[in-house]
């Protein structure tokens, strides 16, 4: 079967619409299943209109396999909750819905952050120079994806001793939590930055050889100005303002 070029993600509280390979539904998948007994998909705006199915679109994002570029426009149905359509959790282990779907499914999960801003009583900034990943050759505050099952305030003192060796305790403070998506592939991070004190030695840090080049103090104006990562220039910029 050949996908439309553009199909349409429809989303509630947990729930969305799957058609037929005749644009029919809705269709339920079934977890598990390793044989294509049929076709599910995603549905166009016209097979949309044929239900009378009322919506806003909220995005539209760029899907890019080895043979195709599709456009999944995601969007929001003004409707009651949908109860007999499909979990959007189930679609990802069923053959039979189409990768189009399972790909939108997967790229609608937020990647979630923690970082923290390190201060002495200078209130200098620490950053570190990281030597991989996005931000390969610059500055950014420690921190880096979370693990699936941790909370932020763990996560970001796991990465500073892992990146670090710096063993920190937390000021009692909310997080300053900041949401982005950054490009159409609609991949969707958020940010949790907290805030904690240190006064030690740089020269008494262990590095993490392979990801960590160098640490240093900035002044807060110079740290917003030198890092790339929207988040930490966003977390640095409300801390001082």
């Amino acid at each position: 079967m050949t996908n439309p070029q553009t199909v349409v993600h429809l989303e509630h509280d947990g729930k969305v619409l799957l058609v037929d390979e005749n644009g029919l539904g809705p269709k339920i998948p079934t977890k598990g299943r390793q044989t294509n007994q049929e076709t599910l998909r995603f549905p166009t705006k016209q097979e949309i209109e044929k239900m009378a199915i009322e919506w806003e679109e909220i995005r539209q994002t760029r899907i890019e396999f080895e043979d195709s570029t599709s456009i999944v426009i995601k969007g929001y149905p003004k409707i009651p909750w949908p109860e007999n359509w499909a979990w959007k959790d189930d679609l990802i282990s069923d053959n039979s819905v189409d990768p189009l779907a399972r790909e939108s499914v997967y790229r609608s999960i937020h990647r979630l952050v923690s970082k923290v801003i390190v201060r002495n009583n200078s209130h200098q900034v620490l950053l570190a120079k990281v030597s991989r990943g996005h931000f390969t050759g610059h500055w950014t505050l420690p921190g880096g994806y979370m693990e699936h099952d941790e909370h932020p305030s763990v996560g970001c003192i796991r990465e500073a001793m892992e990146e670090l060796g710096l063993e920190l305790v937390l000021d009692k403070q909310n997080p300053i939590i900041t949401q982005q998506i950054f490009t159409d592939e609609g991949i969707s991070f958020v940010s949790f930055t907290y805030h904690s004190s240190w006064n030690g030695n740089l020269e008494d840090l262990e590095l993490q050889i392979g990801e960590i080049s160098d640490v240093k103090w900035f002044e807060p104006q110079e740290a917003e100005d030198i890092v790339p990562s929207y988040f930490d220039r966003q977390a640095i910029r409300y801390s001082i303002s």
